[in-house]
């Protein structure tokens, strides 16, 4: 178990901003519907515009701050792992690809042995 404390939004000018940030894009994923008769390139400035300045606005604030941090974190925890080889990634597909087909087989056989049980013996349904 990690001992962190989770961090908040302190000051109420952060939760303004952040407020803001979200009612710009929001802002823009609604202009998108509105402007269904224009352009699609208008439609999609909408888009990009209201994510670009919900984008900006929540660069200024202390909770964007921590994500930004924590997206470059992550970026170059990402550049650290070690990937698997091509040949590795095709062994495993195929190992999870032979596993889901023997347990169709298996549930298959299961289910008609239960319902042969249960309807044709026990319940004599079947002729």
């Amino acid at each position: 178990m990690s001992n962190q404390t989770v961090e908040t939004v302190s000051s109420p000018a952060d939760r303004a901003k952040v407020v803001i940030a979200v009612l710009a894009v929001v802002a823009g994923i609604v202009g998108y519907y509105l402007l269904a008769r224009q352009p699609f390139v208008l439609r999609l400035a909408s888009i990009i515009a209201g994510l670009a300045v919900g984008l900006a606005i929540g660069w200024f604030s202390a909770p964007g701050r921590r994500f930004i941090g924590f997206a470059r974190d992550s970026w170059s925890e990402t550049k650290r792992v070690v990937w698997p080889e091509r040949k590795e990634t095709w062994m495993v597909t195929a190992y999870v690809f032979a596993f889901v087909v023997v347990m169709a087989v298996f549930l298959w056989i299961v289910d008609k042995s239960l319902e042969w049980l249960l309807y044709g013996l026990i319940l004599g349904w079947r002729q």
